[in-house]
């Protein structure tokens, strides 16, 4: 799975980055080195426009964890932070929003946690792992979004619809392999445009435009567990701590 990762770019660098033309620079997000479920963050996504018809790419910002239009609240989000790509075409969660609403979601990288075993001394424990680019470039995880609207608000209501979004995860392979089963998928800079297009809805190319997060060439190491509580946040996080031998 993917359950904490590290968004530090600026609003302005993701819009070079990413050729975005409709952003608005009065949405502010703090650059966060420990995202968690719930926290919105960043995102970009094609959009038609109503007066226009024309498709714009937009930057946006999101709430981490996808409510399905038929959900009766908020807390479903939680529960669905991933969707399997083995089964996103499928279910019911999923499979409107991969036909017609996928997002990019930036990221310098992401957490796994391994767990150590315990031995005569010490108890088993869970080490945090910061995954990452080798060559440090920006991940664009591959992403849904949805809306939901709270059906106890009034339309006008501040708050009534919010756009949620989801991570698409794999097998994982390489070095995220040797610390976690799952990992999230990542879309190449040349396909984000055919990723982003609302109106390509073949199932089959756009699950052939999945990739492993810069093409597997990931870097691995363990960082501090502070990490753990999403109440911690800073550069500090992704210091790079020393493994116990005897835990290997």
């Amino acid at each position: 799975m993917c359950g904490r990762y590290v968004s530090t770019r600026s609003p302005q660098d993701l819009v070079n980055l990413f050729d975005v033309t409709r952003w608005d620079p009065a949405q502010a997000l703090d650059p966060s080195w420990n995202v968690a479920p719930t926290d919105d963050v960043w995102s970009v996504l094609e959009r038609v426009e109503r007066d226009t018809g024309e498709i714009t790419r937009q930057l946006r910002q999101l709430r981490w964890g996808l409510v399905p239009s038929w959900a009766k609240s908020l807390s479903t989000g939680p529960k669905m932070i991933n969707a399997r790509v083995e089964t996103v075409t499928e279910k019911p969660a999923y499979r409107r929003a991969f036909a017609k609403r996928r997002c990019l979601l930036p990221a310098d990288g992401f957490y796994e946690w391994q767990t150590v075993a315990a031995t005569r001394t010490t108890k088993s424990r869970k080490q945090p792992y910061f995954i990452s680019p080798e060559d440090g470039q920006a991940m664009a995880l591959a992403g849904l979004y949805e809306f939901w609207r709270d059906p106890a608000a009034p339309d006008d209501a501040p708050g009534a619809w919010r756009t949620t979004c989801t991570i698409i995860t794999t097998e994982a392979t390489d070095a995220a392999g040797r610390v976690h089963p799952r990992m999230p998928l990542a879309i190449a800079p040349d396909d984000w445009s055919a990723w982003l297009d609302p109106a390509h809805e073949d199932a089959g190319e756009l699950r052939a435009l999945l990739t492993a997060p810069a093409a597997g060439h990931l870097d691995a190491r363990a960082v501090p567990t502070t990490v753990n509580n999403v109440r911690n946040n800073g550069p500090h996080l992704l210091d790079e701590v020393t493994e116990d031998p005897s835990d290997a």
